[in-house]
């Protein structure tokens, strides 16, 4: 029989190396992905939704289907709260042809958190997504910040 030291050893060995395992199977399953026009891509709703900061500082929300096709917007909602946490700007949104745009432009400003409620389908509980809004460029990738897919 082993000593009960040499059995904890071993122990904690193996439950190291399941946790590396673990976090590393994790880091390629949580691969970040941007969306058609760059923006960030929200994967936890039915369908998928894209939140994208246009050149004119407006947010568009534009839902895709799983296979990545722009689907309508029509009994859809969202909304957005951003700005200085002093100072919060409610964010409404319109359609605008096969997406959702903010009827204001962003704030003025480069980094702010952002609460982004979206509504998947009529009748449905909005579901409430929350990053920061980081409006540089990123130094590695081809997207702003906020929607950065090399997980620097």
């Amino acid at each position: 029989m082993l000593p009960l030291r040499t059995s904890y050893s071993m122990k904690t060995n193996i439950l190291t190396l399941v946790a590396i395992i673990a976090t590393a199977f994790s880091a390629v399953a949580h691969e970040k992905k941007a969306g058609p026009n760059g923006g960030r891509l929200i994967e936890n709703i039915d369908p998928q939704a894209e939140v994208f900061v246009t050149p004119e500082r407006k947010v568009q929300i534009t839902f895709l289907s799983k296979e990545g096709k722009v689907l309508s917007p029509e009994g859809r909602a969202a909304s957005v709260t951003t700005g200085e946490r002093s100072a919060p700007v409610d964010l409404a949104f319109a359609p605008v042809g096969e997406v959702l745009v903010s009827t204001a432009a962003l704030p003025e400003g480069e980094n702010f958190p952002a609460i982004v409620r979206i509504t998947p389908a009529a009748g449905q509980k909005p579901v409430v997504v929350r990053f920061q809004l980081n409006l540089a460029q990123c130094s590695a990738c081809d997207h702003k910040e906020y929607a950065c897919t090399c997980g620097h």
